[in-house]
């Protein structure tokens, strides 16, 4: 399992962005310093408060929140075409903003990205079935 951990200076902005984008919120993880989101069974965000997040630090790290450097971009793929629209519409809708819009990079693989509300970028990526059987090239 991968357990994404994400610090947040709005708890509550977090959990409507999460929300609209279809996750389950896990309420036996959840509480007033995070909440947990279930992307599938394999897959699980915690969105810490930046208060709380620090306290899993040490040496000095501090929580980055926003900004304009980036450490990691985390990636979803999609089932169709359509999803990886309609993802970015409902991170629109939840309080997200685009970060990359959707196009077609490659042949066969249509992607696009957006910010959560404290700006952690989340991919959405649909590959077609011949671009998959062809291995990306």
């Amino acid at each position: 399992m991968i357990f994404v951990n994400l610090p947040t200076n709005d708890l509550s902005a977090a959990d409507r962005f999460y929300a609209a984008l279809g996750f389950t919120r896990n309420d036996v993880f959840s509480d007033e310093n995070a909440s947990s989101w279930v992307i599938s069974d394999a897959i699980t965000v915690m969105v810490l408060r930046s208060e709380f997040f620090a306290t899993f630090l040490v040496d000095g790290d501090e929580p980055v929140v926003g900004g304009t450097s980036r450490e990691a971009l985390n990636a979803l793929s999609s089932d169709t075409r359509e999803g990886v629209d309609e993802f970015l519409a409902n991170a629109e809708k939840g309080g997200g903003t685009i970060y990359r819009v959707a196009a077609e990079p490659f042949p066969g693989m249509y992607q696009g990205a957006v910010k959560d509300p404290d700006g952690h970028v989340w991919e959405i990526a649909w590959m077609s079935p011949e671009a998959i059987e062809a291995g990306g090239q």
